[in-house]
């Protein structure tokens, strides 16, 4: 990790790291699920609505040229971050990862697919990247396969081979598993489905706040990802996808902005992107995006990704040293992002993570979206610790001691280690 990375002083300009939750420090591991804001992401969005609110694209006068100026501007950081060929056309803005997950499932899925044709997803996927091909499996007749994972909680890469074949015509799989950490070999997988003459589409909600991520590297044909998990507001999601994909895809919402001509019967479709963006768009939340990822290029993503490794090593060895504790995923935190699953004996995560929260600790506890998976884990719930740019060793420290104190509470639900 760079030595110009300091935790200490990026935790200055997180307002709300100074937050006293229960009378005690708040120590945020919640990460996977929404990420805390620097004063910068929040700066931005305050100074759009002071200076230069106005809609995009329509108006002429000075106050709608800033804006839209803004806005274009957040969407080619977002390609460059993500290193897309043509990010003026082929980033497009949605809500959030399920609304462009299910962008492609419709605009494309409604289109391409027919019956017998197969979907192929992993048995680690979020409920996001699972649910959308249910609907349109149903609509259209195509099947779902799953790819399964070992006692590691990696995919079977025999599996892989084994459930992407000639009837296969979509691969949606997660880069980065938000319950495991798991990372997973995009570019091997690509590689598999594109002999076939499937296109591959990845949710990267985990993956691209965390670690450098090249679309053309991966060879993924669609891009899915978050502003909140990575520092910026809710409300904002982007679909990459390739041009010529996206070019032939019918539009997904109908409306104002997406069109070129319009009679009372029919209507001629807008060039990229904004075929795919109906109606006013989430403007200010996307110009605080924009200064979200000037956030992290500031940082550099490879330092971003060697903190991460560092906290999530020294969490596993802190975890694995407490009798009692079960740890779900890879153990090499080389091989995984920043999530660490565990639970702790008998006891259920929801009473661990109240727990915790006297403590002024915030951890994540239930199925998180991932229903399968835990059924394919044999575990009811799991608790969810997740780390980004801003967590400590000490923070773990504190987790640690919110276990134990869990565990003088509870009883002999779990014995504690001398780790």
């Amino acid at each position: 990790m760079s030595d110009t990375y300091n935790v200490d002083e990026i935790r200055k300009d997180f307002p709300i790291l100074e937050r006293q939750v229960h009378g005690k420090t708040l120590v945020y591991l919640d990460n996977a699920a929404t990420t805390q804001k620097p004063r910068q992401v929040i700066d931005a969005l305050v100074h759009y609505y002071e200076r230069y609110n106005a809609n995009i694209h329509r108006g002429l006068h000075t106050l709608a040229e800033e804006a839209t100026a803004a806005y274009e501007g957040a969407r080619l950081k977002a390609g460059r971050l993500i290193n897309a060929p043509h990010p003026a056309e082929e980033v497009i803005f949605t809500r959030n990862t399920t609304e462009s997950i299910n962008l492609v499932s419709n605009a494309w899925g409604r289109k391409y697919l027919r019956p017998g044709d197969e979907i192929v997803f992993s048995a680690m996927e979020h409920h996001s990247n699972l649910i959308p091909w249910q609907f349109i499996a149903q609509a259209t007749g195509a099947t779902l396969r799953v790819i399964d994972i070992d006692d590691d909680g990696k995919l079977s890469w025999d599996d892989v081979e084994a459930k992407i074949g000639e009837r296969t015509k979509i691969v949606a799989v997660s880069q980065m598993s938000n319950v495991l950490g798991t990372i997973n070999p995009i570019r091997a997988i690509a590689e598999v489905a594109h002999r076939f003459g499937a296109v591959v589409l990845v949710d990267g909600a985990q993956s691209v706040p965390h670690m450098p991520v090249d679309v053309q590297e991966l060879g993924c044909d669609f891009l899915a990802f978050s502003s909140h998990k990575m520092l910026g507001p809710t409300g904002v999601g982007v679909l990459w996808g390739k041009r010529e994909i996206l070019e032939a895809m019918d539009p997904y919402l109908g409306g104002g902005e997406m069109i070129k001509r319009v009679t009372y019967e029919t209507s001629t479709y807008a060039d990229l992107p904004n075929k795919f963006e109906a109606g006013t768009p989430n403007i200010a939340d996307v110009i605080a995006f924009g200064a979200a990822i000037d956030y992290l290029e500031g940082l550099g993503m490879d330092a971003v990704r060697a903190h991460e490794i560092e906290i999530t090593r020294y969490a596993i060895e802190r975890l694995s040293a407490l009798d009692g504790v079960k740890l779900y995923g890879p153990l090499d935190a080389a091989e995984k992002g920043g999530a660490v699953a565990f639970n702790y004996g008998e006891l259920h995560p929801h009473d661990l993570s109240q727990v915790l929260d006297q403590h002024g600790i915030a951890i994540r506890a239930g199925h998180h979206c991932a229903q399968p998976l835990m059924r394919r884990l044999d575990a009811v719930a799991t608790a969810r610790a997740s780390f980004y740019i801003y967590n400590r060793k000490d923070e773990v420290d504190a987790l640690i001691e919110g276990i134990r104190a869990s565990d003088r509470i509870f009883g002999n639900v779990a014995r504690v280690g001398a780790g």
